[in-house]
């Protein structure tokens, strides 16, 4: 009999641990409390019930062939900064590919995890749960148990001095799903990250006037590139990886700032790029410009139709408040023994595994917070979390995960600003890098430029993709070289909808150049490798 693992939670992690389940002959029987797949990006207005949902109107920051699934590519008609829509056809796709609607039950509320009786022995679970179509419980014994219940689902709202007698309308952005109600209103957004930003332009169009308020300030940058192409095909490559980070600091910011003086438009924070998550916001610039969006200083108080900031202006006849303040996160149906969860800090190995635990059966899927897409990370983990409840892989000694955990906090502590939002944050290609050298399916650049020198090209030069993770080791995937390839293809299709006459010039120069240099840094570590053997 197959060992049977509770997947909990549908959206996209959900739909990879399924699938990495199905690849090492395991069963997923998968809990969702909703009645459709997609979790935070399957769009609806009802959010009550620790349900979450993108903005009717929420894009992709990242574009299609970086969040892509490692072995199953976005069409190449989607576009590549896909709409919220786009990325539920898209994940509809997947789950159809590979067979998951059947293994999943719907309206199910999960009441409680625990370690069943002959946990020391066996690594079981009992998961006990409640349809809520039937108002029946149940608890079923499980040999491993991934949790893929995300990081956006319960709102953190903090408190101004006078909030109560306020006489306006305050919500969060968990709450807020379209513009409708706030035409011709005065509107106040306090946060300046994505949902904030998003809020802030989609309401200045139909708003009489939004002010958007912020503590420190923040980094912007777009999601369009040079040449029209998405921003991550030059801001994801593992040869810029490769570059000192206060080097990369220095540059970012100089091109941050040649795009935008964010202090000439009140957002310029006293902190480095490199040190905050950063806000992607191709339309933010232009409605503060156009004078559609104020910047603020952070909310001191409110008074009963107006607020005043800490530098002590005032905006009057304010109609409603938008908090764009984040969200805590975690595991009520854990007990604190498995997890305890202090001031959203994830004390987890690889912010995955709880170390004291004596068998590897519980995994925790998704909670990292990267400068890109989680479902790449999600997808490494769901591979690593299947070899290991199926027995193939043994995680470190609880020294060692210790260790690192420690490790990670120091290094955040000493590089992000101290905040709730930064307390879960991982640079893309690295962390990734750490979990695929556990898999066993971390590219070999040495192996892969003496067999296919075109391909590690591509793979160092070119924009990272999750694709890489599939070229050698467990879970190899054909089709992986030629998606690789293939990108740009995908890329510049969809936009590709009026035929146009152009002469395409093409440099070579520049391309044979950087292949040169690299065939000498290979060359290098070939010697350097023969010379310690």
């Amino acid at each position: 009999m197959p060992k049977r693992i509770a997947v909990i939670g549908a959206g996209a992690s959900g739909l990879i641990a399924m699938k990495c389940c199905l690849d090492e002959g395991l069963e997923p029987v998968c809990f969702d409390k909703g009645t459709d797949i997609g979790g935070l990006w399957n769009y609806h207005e009802d959010v009550k019930d620790g349900h979450a949902s993108v903005f009717r109107s929420t894009i992709i920051n990242t574009s299609k062939e970086l969040m892509a699934f490692s072995d199953f590519p976005a069409p190449k008609e989607y576009p590549n900064y896909m709409h919220n829509t786009y990325v539920m056809q898209y994940f509809r796709l997947y789950a159809e590919k590979f067979g998951l609607m059947k293994h999943i039950n719907f309206k199910t509320h999960i009441d409680s995890v625990r370690q069943a009786a002959d946990y020391d022995t066996s690594g079981k679970w009992d998961v006990s749960y409640t349809d809520k179509e039937k108002g029946t419980s149940n608890t079923e014994t499980f040999d491993g148990v991934l949790v893929c219940t995300g990081h956006h689902v319960d709102p953190n709202v903090p408190t101004f001095p006078g909030q109560d007698d306020f006489q306006g309308r305050i919500i969060h952005t968990h709450d807020y799903k379209h513009p409708r109600d706030y035409e011709d209103k005065r509107i106040l957004v306090i946060g300046v990250g994505n949902s904030g930003g998003d809020a802030a332009v989609e309401l200045s169009r139909i708003g009489s006037q939004v002010f958007l308020s912020t503590r420190r300030g923040c980094w912007i940058t777009h999601r369009v590139g040079p040449e029209g192409l998405p921003s991550n095909i030059f801001d994801f490559t593992r040869a810029r990886q490769s570059i000192p980070l206060s080097l990369k600091a220095y540059f970012l910011e100089k091109k941050l700032k040649a795009n935008l003086d964010h202090a000439n438009f009140g957002l310029q924070p006293e902190h480095s790029p490199i040190q905050e998550h950063p806000t992607i916001n191709d339309f933010l610039p232009n409605e503060i410009l156009s004078g559609c969006v104020k910047v603020k200083a952070n909310v001191k108080k409110f008074l009963k139709t107006s607020v005043v900031f800490e530098d002590d202006t005032v905006e009057e006849d304010i109609d409603e408040v938008i908090m764009a303040t984040g969200y805590t996160f975690g595991f009520p149906f854990l007990d604190e023994s498995v997890i305890k969860v202090y001031k959203n800090e994830n004390p987890l190995y690889k912010y995955q595994y709880p170390p004291h635990l004596k068998h590897g059966t519980l995994s925790i899927i998704g909670f990292a917070q990267p400068i890109g897409p989680i479902n790449a990370i999600s997808e490494l983990q769901c591979r690593w979390a299947t070899l290991v409840l199926k027995g193939l892989l043994k995680l470190p000694p609880k020294e060692k995960m210790m260790a690192d955990i420690q490790k990670k906090k120091d290094v955040m502590a000493a590089r992000y600003v101290k905040s709730q939002r930064h307390t879960i944050q991982v640079d893309l290609i690295p962390f990734m890098d750490e979990i695929a050298e556990h898999i066993g399916v971390k590219p070999n650049f040495l192996l892969l430029f003496l067999t296919n020198p075109i391909l590690a090209y591509r793979c160092f030069f070119g924009q990272f993709t999750p694709y890489q993770y599939r070229l050698m080791g467990p879970g190899k995937w054909d089709g992986a070289a030629k998606a690789i390839h293939t990108m740009m293809d995908r890329v510049r299709y969809p936009t590709q909808t009026r035929p146009v006459k152009q002469q395409r010039e093409t440099s070579y120069v520049g391309s044979l150049f950087t292949f040169l240099v690299f065939g000498v840094v290979i060359l290098a570590a070939i010697m350097k490798y023969t010379q310690t053997e």
